[in-house]
């Protein structure tokens, strides 16, 4: 116990081995840290002064610990062959630590094959530091921070983020929503879109500034009112493509709140309700009427797009849109912590793959 004055308070020295919470392994020795013992007012008020960095874990440390958990992570139901998908039928390989060779198919993988960390040379306990701090980070880390904090380089940085937003993206969903739950739909624009998408001017001398909803990209977000939200990027919001994204997301049981825009005047009818507020004439709220939640993911979302990104171009803006949907799917309030939303996200990383276009592939 160590006692000092400072500020008027106490420094009590304390033990707390709940620090690092959730799946990821604790260490066996007692973690310590400091918190202020109040005393002016008598109640024992204490707050804490630092916590133990969860990435001091040995899994962050050490890159045969970050394969041994990987491994006991996507192989919790055997020891797949990353080629054939066979099961427990393959041998660990004498002096290749993390290799195994398939009795299939005679080949020889690790945790890594068939996943996006696939042929990285990367260590895997920096692809773990760097999973666990875009989990965390509510509004994004940047690849130039993630680069100075992770000791690599940027352009490796940059292509890493992207595969742990692929890792994050989900597909074959059920529809939102259901009887007697509410569905906010909603769309939003970001980003200018490009000028062989731009519409085209009836006077394309006239040098006026290019605003307004049909030069930018549009996005269009279903978001089901206490629970997940899924984003699309729709590039222009026509009444079509609107009324296809909320007929196939959302359950016809459904109670469907947007506000007044025409794109959803025809489709509100296939739902159990249609409810719409009137922004124009400053109605946000009436009675459980509003389309407040599905405005605070948009403010999540292009605060970090603005503030943390800055800069998106349109062939990647769907892995962003992921990005910031897992990271709501996975939230605080629904009771996912830190370390519980860095393994769902990781455990999103088997069967998918994203390289570089090859010098002779045509882009698309």
């Amino acid at each position: 116990m160590i006692d000092r004055s400072i500020a008027g308070g106490e420094i009590m020295r304390y033990a707390d081995a709940n620090t690092t919470s959730g799946l990821f392994p604790i260490d066996e020795h007692v973690l310590e840290g400091d918190c202020i013992l109040d005393s002016e007012n008598g109640a024992g008020y204490t707050m804490p002064m630092s916590k133990t960095n969860p990435l001091n874990n040995a899994i962050f440390q050490d890159a045969s610990k970050a394969r041994a958990w990987l491994e006991s992570l996507l192989w919790a139901g055997g020891r797949a062959c990353g080629y054939c998908g066979t099961l427990e039928a393959s041998s660990p390989l004498k002096g290749r630590e993390g290799y195994y060779q398939c009795k299939a198919c005679r080949k020889q993988f690790t945790v890594m094959v068939g996943t996006v960390f696939e042929r990285s040379h990367i260590p895997l306990n920096k692809w773990l530091q760097a999973a666990f701090i875009m989990a965390a980070s509510k509004k994004g880390m940047s690849a130039h921070q993630m680069s100075r904090m992770l000791g690599i380089t940027y352009k490796s940085t940059w292509f890493m983020c992207h595969r742990l937003r692929e890792a994050m993206k989900a597909g074959n969903l059920p529809p939102l929503g259901g009887e007697g739950m509410v569905v906010e739909a909603d769309e939003t624009y970001f980003g200018e879109l490009p000028a062989h998408k731009q519409p085209i001017r009836s006077n394309p001398k006239a040098n006026r500034p290019k605003h307004g909803p049909t030069f930018k990209r549009a996005i269009v977000t279903l978001v089901e009112r206490g629970g997940q939200a899924r984003s699309f990027y729709a590039e222009t919001a026509k009444v079509e493509t609107v009324a296809k994204i909320v007929s196939e997301n959302v359950a016809k049981e459904t109670r469907l709140h947007t506000d007044t825009s025409s794109v959803y005047k025809n489709v509100g009818k296939e739902f159990a309700a249609h409810e719409a507020v009137n922004h124009g004439q400053k109605e946000y709220a009436r009675g459980d009427v509003t389309t407040n939640t599905i405005e605070g993911f948009f403010s999540i979302f292009k605060r970090g797009m603005k503030g943390v990104y800055q800069h998106c171009d349109e062939r990647h803006l769907h892995r962003y849109l992921a990005e910031f949907g897992f990271r709501y799917n996975n939230r605080t309030a629904l009771g996912v912590d830190d370390s519980e939303r860095t393994t769902n996200m990781l455990k999103g990383i088997s069967g998918k793959r994203l390289t570089y276009r090859r010098i002779n592939e045509r882009e698309a």
